[in-house]
């Protein structure tokens, strides 16, 4: 990578037409406004980083699109962000030398906001879509993306984006693909004294519409960041953007003082077999316990480890999916549609008052070759409420109290298996993965208000079992502080995608 003093910014308008028809409108319609200009972030940077054989030289270059000027008041979203790492030759010998084969990184990169002498920091975090190999000599370049905080300036003013420090969470991995150890490796960079930071400029003008004068003032909070004070306020950090996959994603925290917590996400679709169709069931959180593990050698050539564990539904505090919207045709031809409401019946207290166990593992190790076979079951008793209820668009009030009439068990099998290489096919607890299994809804009661409705719903929704396929995300065991599955907020990095 060739080093720039400095950083780059490249100047593009959006593109032709659209420009053109902007343009046209603005002269036509009052208050309308020509499509801003974007800045293309376009910097390479260089870093001295510590590493426990001592510091490393690195380069990092900095991709990203801001729009060119914007109105106070107004947020500045950046997008396509991506940060290239290139490692030297030490660093890739240190891996190596791990037993890496492959690996994957996460990038943290700070950047200075200044407007009108007020001062904040927003956190650029990326992640590697995929690992990448490691090279026998020579360095290696690792790319990471994802979604990151916007900014509102509260004033008119030029706004300014500088890099600032850097840290580098290095994930490897064996040619079998198990963890190498350390299974983690952390680089905290500090950019070379002599290395320009400037990353991009916006301008920022007075809002004429909602009255925003030339006097800035403070922000009131500055979510996700921290700043200094200047004289004349400072711009707002909002919220990390999210990549579409943790769009819905709710909060799933673990417990960092609890050495048996572990929290993952879930999704997936449920089939009703009379409708022929399939609801989708958003990101949920699963908040698990883990058991004691027991040896067993009574089965010849085979030793069986046995843990039994607890998963409860973690939603806004309650045990509960979030709310799911689904859509069937009643009677076979009326387009309906119900926000569903699944939640789970808490398992059970034991005499010593911990929970009584609805997940069941044994991975039995075969002792010729230590290839082993992981059988997963877990229980969840649950209840399905409908409310919100349209019939071809119309509303159909079925009242606060229209559910199942009884708990039902949703039973899912996971399996996993390990080959003689070491490689995971398919699900275990600890690693995440598929989960199948079906399940028969009760007859409907309490729904209608003006009429009794339960039987248009038992009808549609009951009986005749229905296919279940959940997926699991890698858990986040947060009294681990693994970064490579955890984030500092200690919640799972994984969030997985639904699959039927």
């Amino acid at each position: 990578m060739k080093r720039i003093q400095g950083a780059g910014v490249r100047r593009r308008t959006a593109r032709g037409a659209a420009v053109a028809a902007a343009v046209l409108m603005g002269g036509m319609i009052p208050s309308a406004q020509a499509a801003p200009g974007v800045l293309e972030i376009d910097a390479d940077l260089a870093y001295t980083c510590d590493l426990p054989s001592g510091e490393q030289p690195v380069k990092a270059g900095v991709r990203a699109r801001v729009a060119e000027a914007v109105r106070a008041g107004h947020a500045v979203q950046p997008e396509d962000v991506v940060t290239e790492v290139t490692l030297p030759e030490g660093v890739v010998t240190e891996l190596t030398a791990a037993g890496a084969a492959t690996v994957s990184a996460e990038t943290r990169l700070t950047v200075d906001l200044a407007q009108n002498g007020g001062h904040a920091e927003a956190e650029w975090v990326g992640a590697g879509a995929e690992s990448a190999p490691v090279p026998e000599t020579g360095g290696l370049t690792l790319n990471t993306s994802g979604g990151v905080p916007y900014v509102k300036p509260g004033a008119p003013g030029d706004l300014s984006f500088a890099a600032a420090g850097l840290s580098v969470v290095l994930t490897p991995r064996t040619a079998e693909g198990a963890p190498a150890e350390p299974r983690s490796l952390a680089l905290e960079c500090v950019l070379d004294a002599d290395q320009g930071a400037s990353l991009a400029t916006v301008g920022v003008a007075a809002d004429e519409e909602d009255g925003t004068g030339s006097e800035p003032s403070p922000s009131a909070s500055l979510p996700g960041g921290t700043a200094e004070w200047g004289d004349t306020g400072r711009p707002e950090v909002g919220k990390r953007a999210e990549e579409p996959a943790a769009a819905d994603a709710p909060p799933c925290v673990g417990d960092p003082d609890d050495p048996f917590n572990m929290v993952a996400y879930v999704t997936g679709y449920a089939n009703v077999t009379k409708l022929d169709g399939a609801t989708r069931f958003p990101v949920a959180c699963g908040q698990i316990t883990q058991g004691e593990t027991r040896p067993d050698f009574s089965d010849p050539g085979y030793m069986h480890m046995y843990q039994d564990s607890t998963v409860v539904l973690d939603y806004q505090g309650k045990p509960q999916l979030p709310p799911a919207e689904g859509t069937f045709l009643t009677f076979g031809f009326m387009p309906t549609t119900a926000t569903l409401e699944m939640t789970q019946i808490p398992p059970g207290t034991r005499d010593d008052g911990s929970l009584t166990p609805n997940v069941k593992s044994d991975l039995a190790i075969k002792m010729s070759d230590f290839s082993s076979r992981n059988t997963t079951v877990i229980t969840l008793d649950l209840m399905l409420r409908l409310h919100d209820v349209e019939v071809n668009g119309v509303p159909l009030d079925v009242g606060d109290d229209c559910r199942t009439s009884k708990p039902f068990t949703l039973t899912l099998n996971g399996l996993g298996t390990y080959g003689a290489d070491g490689v995971l096919d398919g699900y275990t607890l600890g690693q995440g993965g598929p989960v199948t299994g079906s399940v028969t809804l009760p007859p409907f009661s309490g729904c209608g208000v003006d009429e009794d409705l339960d039987n248009l719903f038992t009808a549609s929704l009951s009986g005749s079992p229905g296919y279940v396929k959940q997926v699991q995300g890698a858990p986040c065991a947060a009294a681990q502080g693994d970064r490579a599955v955890c984030t500092p907020e200690n919640q799972p990095v994984d969030v997985p995608k639904a699959a039927r």
